[in-house]
């Protein structure tokens, strides 16, 4: 409602939240607030920077290499973990020239590594992971490290959603799209002594030094998405308080589609090791194709959207992200059953 009240106006300025200039104290002060939550929910350490950018993942696959892989005496090491890392590696810029600490694709993308597993080169720039791939179902709950080595983390589809202990990386982004309000935003924190370390000479607005600088604003920023930011921060606050409670109650959604996959192993296939199983993304398939098309069918005709497996893999895919309440997983768990029971 409140969302829908700014597109029309935003009393206290009067103006539709989509005409609104991004110069306007109205937007300092809403862009201001919605850091403070960030930073008190996520309870970053003051010698970190919160930025609000723009280009998803995608362009911050670019900028971190840029202003950061020369920082070492040898190229940076890359977690390649499933869909989205890889990504991450090749739109890098530097995929010729980085070193793979960890692949998974031989095993199918099927879990994640220990970091015990990984292989980094001395002297290496940085080590980059992606917590949660959203394609095949997996997540990283232990923190990967790599001794002294700086750690930079693509948080996408798990931030804000269960805490993080911010000081064991040199910077987290994540685009806002899945927990924290729509495409068109991507928030990056970043350490101080990292930033002072970055290359020189870019072009101004892949340099995170403008950005730090210009607090966010060094060009037009995507003013109604961050609005949105604001609204959803306020609303984990109020609902749950802090996100040790958010996790809790992501933790229950996800076990509620487990206990069904792990009753009936034979008919609903898992993607993912259980060790490696995503709170954010469960992903399976049905004992057959067939039964995988009948279950999407079915599905869709019971009122549960959205539920296609990535096209890369097929399958099905159902994504519990916080706006998804225990009710609709509940709703999602009995229909598997049900299904189960029809068709086994």
């Amino acid at each position: 409602m409140q969302a829908q009240q700014a597109i029309q106006m935003v009393p206290e300025v009067g103006l539709s939240i989509l005409g609104i200039s991004h110069r306007s104290e109205w937007f300092r002060e809403t862009l201001d607030e919605a850091e403070a939550n960030i930073r008190r929910l996520l309870k970053v350490p003051s010698n970190y920077h919160v930025l609000f950018l723009q280009g998803g993942s995608t362009l911050q696959f670019a900028m971190l290499a840029m202003n950061f892989g020369a920082m070492g005496d040898s190229a940076p090491s890359y977690v390649s973990s499933g869909y989205w890392s890889r990504k991450s590696v090749s739109d890098s810029g530097v995929a010729g020239g980085l070193h793979v600490a960890w692949d998974g694709e031989s095993s199918g993308f099927r879990r994640v590594p220990r970091s015990s597993e990984l292989q980094i080169d001395p002297g290496t720039s940085y080590l980059h992971y992606v917590s949660n791939e959203t394609v095949e179902g997996l997540q990283i709950f232990d923190d990967l490290s790599a001794g002294d080595t700086p750690v930079f983390c693509d948080m996408s589809s798990d931030f804000m959603s269960r805490p993080v202990d911010i000081a064991r990386y040199a910077m987290i982004y994540a685009h806002a799209q899945k927990n924290l309000g729509p495409a068109g935003v991507t928030i990056a924190i970043l350490r101080d002594d990292i930033v002072e370390r970055a290359q020189t000479g870019l072009a101004k607005i892949l340099n995170y030094r403008t950005h730090i600088a210009a607090r966010s604003i060094y060009n037009t920023p995507p003013v109604f998405s961050i609005y949105i930011v604001l609204l959803v921060t306020r609303w984990i606050s109020e609902t749950f308080g802090n996100l040790e409670k958010l996790d809790s109650a992501n933790q229950k959604k996800a076990n509620l589609l487990y206990r069904v996959l792990d009753a009936e192993p034979e008919f609903y296939i898992a993607h993912a090791e259980r060790e490696s199983r995503s709170l954010m993304n469960v992903t399976f398939k049905c004992r057959t194709p067939e039964l995988t098309v009948q279950f999407l069918r079915d599905a869709h005709a019971a009122g549960l959207h959205g539920l296609d497996g990535h096209r890369s893999i097929g399958g099905v895919r159902a994504s519990l992200y916080n706006a998804l309440t225990e009710r609709e997983a509940s709703k999602l768990a009995s229909f598997m059953q049900d299904f189960h029971h029809r068709y086994a």
